[in-house]
């Protein structure tokens, strides 16, 4: 071989070796080094929280922010950040800009494994706020007994670890459509705001048919500018206007009648800055029920005094419901459950703080009281009235249970939809029609009275029986209590919802009955929510 061959031989073939042996030597402890402080600083940043710890143990201490490798997940988790506000959450609480700086700035492997794991309880805050809210529901509201499906911190970086960063953050929010429209409400009515608003309110006094007048030109202005009534130059109250009018009342809850009176007025002349804070505001109760609601459920709107069924995201059946009464004792609480069984011709247990608060004062003065209800003793023994003291009892002391028994006249009605629950509360049927005719219907203990009781039980027993009215009307002429079980039970929630947005985009708004939506909207402002004003 020749010795330019041989030269050549050793350049390509030795020389490589030769340098890939120094590397080795020399520059390989050195990396070696600072990929053992890098895991070490990660060890110790994650040491005081056992989800992040377990989670960096099972990657032997490797980050999934710090290299080239993981932009796509930095850039990712930048962009949430950047539009969480999008979402009703506090934009100023994820520090984008802040970030980055960190990143950029974290130069030495104990910096860059601290801010590894600084960077994962950013994220898993996010992640949280946005899947399962801000608030804890019971903190803002003792009444609402919200079983927040919140996840586990682990499971949450397990799965993050091993999907496109991009798409399972995008699958974060609540899937339901009902969140998205109302992202897109919100969204509009920001730019709304940010271009002025809906103008000058309506001045105050009673509009009807054949009014005209200044008052009647701004009532048409604001009716225009609400998406009412198309555009028209009238100065007169016309039906172009009172179809107006009744199609806001529609979508507003209220009694329709076509006049604007007192409460339309209102519901008119709210900002929409008002408007915007309800939207926010169900945004951040969808996060609560952040889960599925069961391809059939029962849907009952506290504030929409409402009751549905549901068949696979369809409105199957709709009444209406009256609820808890204003006072504090008898809201009509916020929890889900489900329904296993109808009583039908039920007797009505009467609860311990009606019994105390209610009947006894009465018993006290004439023992013949309220005589369509039984008095029991402990044995379930009935106490003879004539020979009774009830002088001398109190809240405290009184032994005797009460007991309605089935009836026409029975507070249940004739018949009752049972999800046991700690709270004691239920669908029932009731004698007290009239109420079922007022706008708004918060007349009962908490119980949810339903105004065709009747066709609730068909439309949940046709799922099991040929022909659900006659075997319902069998058991009803006994006369006599009957259960009937659901062979199917189906999911029951009960919901505070001041704005909703059907499929039909139509945007739907209701009275904050118990004032619980300012009391969520003002945790949220405490958390950092603003309402933004975007500018076209």
């Amino acid at each position: 071989m020749s010795a330019y061959l041989v030269r050549q031989t050793f350049f390509i073939r030795v020389l490589p070796v030769v340098f890939a042996a120094f590397v080795l030597l020399f520059v390989a402890p050195q990396a070696r080094a600072q990929v053992t402080e890098f895991r070490q600083a990660v060890a110790q940043a994650a040491s005081g929280d056992p989800d992040l710890l377990s989670f960096y143990r099972e990657r032997g201490f490797d980050g999934i922010w710090s290299t080239r490798n993981d932009r796509s997940r930095r850039n990712a988790l930048i962009e949430a950040f950047n539009t969480a506000a999008n979402h009703g959450l506090p934009g100023d609480r994820y520090d984008a800009e802040g970030l980055i700086a960190q990143l950029q700035a974290a130069s030495t492997p104990q910096e860059q494994g601290r801010l590894e794991v600084a960077v994962s309880r950013q994220f898993l805050d996010y992640a949280r706020d946005i899947q399962t809210g801000l608030l804890t529901p019971s903190r803002v509201d003792s009444a609402i007994h919200r079983q927040v499906p919140v996840r586990s911190p682990l499971s949450t970086m397990r799965a993050f670890a091993q999907s496109d960063p991009a798409a399972f953050i995008r699958a974060l929010p609540p899937s339901a459509p009902e969140y998205t429209r109302l992202m897109a409400e919100k969204m509009r009515l920001e730019r709304l705001i940010g271009d002025g608003g809906w103008g000058p309110t309506v001045p105050g006094r009673k509009y009807e048919r054949g009014d005209s007048g200044a008052g009647v030109v701004a009532l048409r202005n604001r009716l225009i500018v609400l998406g009412f009534l198309p555009r028209t130059n009238t100065q007169t109250y016309d039906d172009d206007i009172y179809g107006a009018v009744t199609r806001f009342q529609q979508a507003h809850g209220l009694a329709i009648d076509g006049t604007v009176g007192p409460g339309t007025l209102e519901q008119i002349n709210i900002q929409p800055e008002a408007r915007l804070q309800s939207i926010i505001v169900a945004m951040e109760r969808e996060r609560w029920i952040n889960r599925p609601r069961g391809e059939r459920h029962i849907w009952v709107n506290i504030t929409d005094f409402t009751a549905k069924i549901i068949d696979n995201g369809v409105e199957t059946f709709s009444t209406r419901s009256v609820v808890g009464a204003r006072d504090r004792d008898r809201v009509t609480p916020e929890f889900s459950d489900v329904m296993e069984f109808m009583v039908i011709n039920p007797s009505w247990y009467v609860p311990r703080s009606i019994i105390t608060k209610e009947y006894l004062p009465q018993l006290r003065a004439n023992p013949n009281a309220v005589r369509n209800l039984l008095i029991t003793d402990r044995r379930g023994r009935v106490v003879d009235r004539s020979t009774a003291d009830f002088s001398g009892y109190t809240e405290t002391n009184f032994p005797y249970s009460m007991r309605e028994p089935p009836s026409q006249g029975n507070a249940l009605g004739l018949v009752k939809f049972m999800f046991p629950n700690r709270h004691n509360i239920y669908l029932h049927d009731t004698p007290a029609k009239s109420l079922f005719g007022r706008e708004t219907r918060a007349y009962s203990h908490g119980c949810v009275r339903l105004a065709d009781p009747f066709d609730f039980a068909y439309a949940l027993l046709a799922k099991q029986v040929g022909n659900p009215e006659e075997v319902f009307q069998a058991h009803l002429r006994t006369g006599r209590e009957r259960r009937v079980d659901l062979e199917a039970p189906v999911p029951v929630h009960l919901v505070y919802r001041t704005a909703t947005v059907p499929a039909d985009g139509n945007v739907q708004y209701r009275r904050d009955v118990y004032g619980r939506d300012a009391r969520v909207w003002n945790a949220l402002a405490r958390e950092g929510v603003v309402l933004r004003a975007v500018r076209g």
